[in-house]
């Protein structure tokens, strides 16, 4: 089962684009999209603070039981150090 984060960001020119990390498994997939009918497009590598959004997201799904704490973990160990 694939399990989706996504949220906002904005680019150096300060345009909004939204970012989604797909995980399945142990792969996590980052992609973008920059407006509405525009296709998703591959994203990458991930900022440091993209990481942050996506553990704080994940660790606001553990509590209410929508991930498990080993997929929270699973996440937490794709992060570079």
């Amino acid at each position: 089962m694939t399990t989706e984060f996504g949220w906002w960001s904005r680019d150096e020119d300060g345009k909004r684009f939204q970012v989604r990390a797909q995980i399945f498994g142990d792969d996590i997939a980052w992609s973008r999209k920059q407006g509405h009918h525009q296709p998703w497009k591959p994203y990458g590598p991930p900022t440091a603070e993209d990481w942050e959004i996506l553990l704080g997201e994940a660790a606001r799904r553990v509590p209410r039981r929508l991930i498990s704490p080993a997929q929270f973990e699973t996440i937490r160990r794709q992060r570079p150090q």
